[in-house]
């Protein structure tokens, strides 16, 4: 079989940035996201520029048995996957008890379970290729989030669930963690919808390109853990070290801010 790169999330922002690293590192590529007409637009940008036209499925990650779905996709076309990319993600902005129950158990199952489940179901692929994973965290990975509690929460998971990994595969396969902070991607479409006001303002933003860059040479040179940006690396460091009340008090006065 093949070996394939398979990139979720891969329509628009950092999957979409990713996508383009990852050809041009000479991947072949499979690109999932629930946007067929996003999909097309990203594989007719990857092929103008020169790389083989990545195979594209259209498809709801957060429904159960969608790993299954692309596996079977894969094996009919004779593809392994070699490395995995897990970009698919989304948050919302707002406090636990105003937000729809039914969308912050997506945001889990999308986040957290379908991540989890494409894992588990193309390890042995992996595996067998000595290839690598590749997972979207955030620099919310590091603190917790008043107002976004649910995402920051997931994202915490994507970490910690990545650097386990990255030890109990030691050296066989590349398991990377990568953690963004605020980044133009439509992350704040998904997040506030209707809302015209920058989130995290004040705050450095990173390009997407920029992330995704960082991110796939750090995923190549084998890194447990990338972090773009000098203010989020900062926040990386001291989240985790400064007392927890400061910090609950501190994200909890700026989510207010927000609204």
């Amino acid at each position: 079989m093949n070996g394939v790169t398979l990139i979720t999330g891969a329509s628009l922002g950092i999957g979409e940035e990713l996508a383009y690293a990852a050809a041009l590192a000479g991947r072949r590529l499979v690109l999932t996201a629930r946007s067929d007409q996003g999909l097309a637009r990203v594989a007719d940008a990857v092929a103008a520029k020169g790389h083989p036209r990545p195979d594209t499925i259209p498809l709801d990650l957060s429904l159960t048995g969608s790993a299954d779905k692309i596996a079977e996709m894969l094996a009919a076309k004779n593809l392994s996957v070699a490395e995995l990319v897990n970009n698919a993600g989304y948050g919302l902005s707002g406090e636990l008890e105003n937000l729809d129950r039914t969308d912050q158990l997506g945001m889990v199952d999308l986040n957290v379970r379908a991540l989890t489940d494409l894992t588990a179901r193309f390890l042995p692929e992996i595996i067998d290729a000595k290839g690598g994973i590749l997972n979207v965290a955030s620099v919310a990975s590091f603190v917790p989030g008043p107002g976004m509690a649910v995402y920051y929460a997931s994202k915490a998971y994507v970490l910690s669930f990545s650097e386990a990994l990255y030890a109990e595969l030691d050296g066989r396969v590349r398991v990377t963690a990568l953690c963004p902070g605020p980044t133009p991607s439509g992350f704040q479409e998904r997040a506030r919808p209707g809302s015209k006001r920058r989130m995290f303002p004040g705050i450095p933003h990173t390009s997407a390109t920029q992330v995704a860059r960082e991110g796939w040479r750090g995923f190549e040179r084998g890194k447990r853990v990338v972090i773009p940006g000098l203010f989020n690396k900062m926040i990386a460091f001291l989240g985790p070290r400064l007392p927890r009340p400061l910090i609950l008090a501190a994200a909890h006065f700026r989510a207010r801010k927000q609204r």
